[in-house]
Formats: C-alpha cells, structure tokens, sequence
C-alpha cells in the first residue's frame, strides 16, 4: 500500500509546488504594478521603505502563530543583515528604474540574474562551468544588450538600474543559499524585512526635508495609500509563495517556470500602462530566455551525470 501511494504523494507535492511558482510568476510584477503607479507621487526610497516595513507587519504574525524561534547568532545574524542590505539595493534599483521604463523591459534585464550567479560560482566556489553555459551566458548577456540599449537612448542611465538590481539579487541569492540551512524561511523573510525596514526608515529620516527627489518623504494622498499597501502586500505573498514552492518540489523544476513572470509582465504593464515591448526588445527577451532556459537544463544533465543520480 505505500509503495503505490508514494509516488502519487509525490507528485501531488510537486504539483503544489508548481502551483505555488505559477502563482509567484502572477503576483510578483503586481508588487512592480503597484510600485510603478507608486511612482507618480511617492519617491522611490519611500516605496521601497513601505515594502519592508509592510512586509514585517505581515510576516510578523505568522511568526508568532508558528511560535517559530526568534534567536540568531552572530554569523547568522551577520548574514542577515547583508541579505538584507543586498534587498534593499535591488528593490531601490528595480523601483527607481521602472518609474520612467516599462515593466517588462526592467525585468527582462534582471533576467540576467542566473548568468550572474554562475560566473560567481566560479569565481566565488570554483563551481564547475563548461564552455557551452558560458556561450549561453555570452548570448543571454547579449540580449540584455538589445534590451538596455533602446532603453539608454531613450531613459538615460537609468536603464542601467536593472542591471544593478540584477547583481545586487545574485548576491542576495548566494546569501540566501548560505542562510537557508541555519534558519526556517518564515524567520528569514522577518529578519529580513525588520533589518531592511531600519535601514531605509534611516535613510528616509536622514533625507527629510532635503528636497530629494528620490528620498525626500512626502505624505501620501488618495490612491497613493492604496499603491503603498500593494507593494508590501505583493511582494510578502509573492516570496513566500516561492519559498513554499522550494519546500514542494525541486528547484531544478521549478527554474524553468519563473520565465512566465515575464509574460505576466508584459500583460500587466500593456492593460495598465499600454506598454508593450517592441521588435528590438522581444529579440532581447527571447535570447535571455531561451539562454537562461539552456543552462537550467544543463544544470540537469550535469547533475544526473554525478554519481548517485
């Protein structure tokens, strides 16, 4: 009898999990929506403060609720607070850039992420990289190019910022990867959120009445509230829906689907903004996608190739 329903178990876990990755890949550019509308009236330090402050006061009670342990030692705690800052950076970034660019073309850059994080695997942990996920490296950086370049004519720098985040994300990750064994997922988005909120409160206080542009806090009005609120809603529902998808099934399923955030993009940011990406930038898009969905499955193949699998 268990025999036979352990493989359904299974599955059904793993289709939980996918699950919960499509729904991440829904929810997630709501949290860029709601920050881009934000935008309009609200600096971007201030938007990117409410999202760790409203997402401590969210997580808060599920902490407590679980009775999950609050204690920290000082490597984990050190780790913590890099996580966080690194956060911080890339929501600064990503905010600050879709403000003027359209959703989707900030998240296509980000999308380099993954190339990021191999190229420092090799460099940070001597992680093994042949010459074919260093080609599809090559290309997918390539059509971050094509991406960015329309976008530097027409925004400025400010079409660099996505690439910032990206980087700064890598970083994130490869902290997370270090934390994630020393403490629950929960207490992490916690410790996360309550150290990121002090840092940005600080900056924002520090920032008050000096006429910033991007830092100098205002008093939001109508729907502003309502934008705010988003912001910190989707992005805890978003994240823990990705940390609960890790918990169900493996990552090296679920890799693939996070490239269906973009098509949600592109949705979002066409009924709400009436953006939509021109030739240039869906030939960028395809190329970071199809060379990001190329080292996932030689990821795999390397993988069953170890001994044991």
């Amino acid at each position: 009898m268990t025999a036979t329903l352990a493989p359904a178990h299974v599955t059904g876990r793993t289709y939980r999990g996918v699950g919960l990755m499509l729904g991440f890949c829904v929810m997630a550019p709501l949290l860029d929506v709601s920050a881009k509308l934000a935008t309009a009236t609200i600096p971007v330090g201030q938007i990117t403060t409410a999202r760790f402050v409203l997402q401590f006061a969210l997580m808060l009670p599920v902490a407590v609720w679980m009775g999950l342990g609050w204690g920290l030692d000082r490597r984990t705690f050190g780790l913590m607070v890099v996580r966080a800052l690194l956060l911080v950076a890339s929501t600064f970034t990503f905010v600050a850039a879709v403000e003027v660019m359209p959703i989707a073309d900030a998240l296509a850059i980000v999308f380099v992420e993954p190339f990021i994080l191999l190229i420092l695997g090799y460099l940070l942990f001597r992680d093994s990289i042949g010459p074919r996920r260093i080609a599809a490296s090559v290309v997918g950086f390539g059509g971050a190019l094509l991406v960015i370049q329309p976008s530097l004519d027409a925004y400025g720098w400010v079409a660099l910022y996505p690439l910032a985040c990206a980087f700064a994300f890598a970083f994130y990750m490869l902290i997370t990867r270090a934390a994630s064994p020393l403490m629950h997922p929960v207490m992490m988005q916690v410790h996360t959120s309550w150290i990121g909120s002090i840092f940005c409160l600080v900056a924002v206080w520090a920032y008050d009445g000096s006429g910033s542009a991007i830092l100098d806090p205002v008093m939001p009005q109508g729907w502003a509230w309502a934008w705010l609120m988003g912001v910190g809603f989707w992005a805890t529902v978003s994240h823990m829906s990705i940390t609960y998808a890790l918990k169900y099934a493996p990552s090296a399923t679920l890799a693939p689907l996070h490239y269906t955030e973009l098509v949600s993009a592109v949705l979002y940011g066409y009924l709400v903004f009436g953006d939509f990406p021109n030739r240039i930038t869906w030939i960028g898009i395809a190329l970071i996608t199809g060379s990001g969905l190329y080292i996932i499955w030689r990821e795999r193949q390397m993988s069953r190739a170890l001994p044991g699998h």
